[in-house]
């Protein structure tokens, strides 16, 4: 789903190439031989900025953009009266907006997924400085569904406890599974996301080539979004999707059968979750009064609410930068670093 630009919340930001992948900014981290990272990046901040009278917080549509536009005000509400400034939440039209809208000091704070924090970091010296839970967990795999479970299915699919079918011993969530499943996407039309995204593509695009189907093997069909993922599927466009786990559950209340039509059948490796990066061009005291608020708020009823509203987030924890990197080395392995 595109962004509508009817809302004050919609940023007209530079957009990047689809393809872009990780380039290593000026001064932000740390470099080895060859320019690849010596260790991760951890951001900066400036000790000379004067204290902000107003933030901007990035988000990036994982689903219909309209709606995340109505179900971030919660937080900026709640992050408005923690802080004592006015704090507003802005949507970009895609994850390398988000990035170019902290490194030209458009927005102050981002929720960004795991590649752009490091993307941020890299190039800007966003500062990445909490990382989303879910279930307890801070890591989470991409799945792979189809909508012809007799051809990736070595079992009979079976339903968990919201009657969404699966196969292959996927249904706990926690990847890798059933990758030897991967061989028979050769040659069939697979719904992914757009080259930066880690659930929509990277991580997807990295298990098919341990399994030898190159990209080049597979017919791809773009789509914006992982619930655009699922119903392409879902409607017969594309025979096998990639997404996050269990991105099904976001349409299934206006297509009930979307998980008996729609089979999970293999999941990649864990993916560090998404989180939130602070601009590099605050001062370190603000940086800890934003990171504070927000992990006060995530421990509060409401905030669990209005963050699971958002993203399905459950908690937030400190940024785990090594596990972070991880995405950028599997876009490196892909030619996008």
């Amino acid at each position: 789903m595109s962004v509508r630009r009817t809302t004050v919340a919609v940023l007209a930001l530079v957009l990047l190439s689809a393809g872009c992948g990780v380039q290593e900014g000026t001064g932000a981290g740390s470099q080895g031989a060859g320019g690849a990272p010596a260790g991760p990046c951890t951001g900066k901040n400036d000790p000379a900025a004067a204290d902000p009278t107003a933030l901007t917080l990035a988000l990036v549509p994982s689903g219909d953009a309209n709606k995340l536009v109505n179900t971030v005000k919660p937080l900026e509400q709640a992050l408005t009266q923690r802080l004592g400034i006015p704090v507003k939440g802005v949507i970009t039209q895609d994850y390398q907006a988000a990035v170019e809208a902290i490194g030209a000091d458009q927005a102050q704070i981002g929720m960004l997924p795991p590649l752009q924090m490091v993307q941020a970091c890299s190039r800007y010296g966003a500062q990445p400085a909490l990382q989303t839970v879910r279930a307890g967990k801070a890591t989470y795999a991409a799945q792979f569904y189809t909508n012809n479970p007799a051809k990736y299915c070595a079992d009979t699919p079976a339903p968990d406890a919201k009657g969404n079918l699966f196969c292959n011993g996927t249904a706990a969530g926690n990847g890798p599974v059933a990758l030897d499943s991967l061989a028979k996407v050769k040659g069939a039309k697979v719904a992914v996301l757009q080259a930066a995204s880690s659930a929509g593509y990277i991580f997807p695009i990295t298990a098919l080539k341990s399994q030898g189907v190159q990209p080049a093997d597979i017919t791809p069909l773009q789509v914006t979004a992982h619930d655009a993922a699922v119903l392409s599927v879902y409607r017969g466009d594309a025979e096998v999707g990639v997404s996050y786990w269990d991105a099904r559950t976001v349409v299934q209340k206006d297509t009930p059968d979307v998980g008996k039509k729609v089979v999970v059948f293999a999941l990649t490796d864990e993916i560090p979750n998404d989180g939130v990066s602070l601009s590099g061009k605050l001062n370190p005291a603000w940086q800890k009064k934003i990171s504070d608020a927000m992990l006060d708020y995530a421990k509060t009823p409401e905030g669990v609410a209005a963050l699971t509203a958002i993203y399905q987030i459950t908690g937030l924890a400190p940024a785990d930068t090594t596990a972070l990197q991880r995405a950028q080395t599997a876009a490196a392995g892909l030619g996008l670093g």
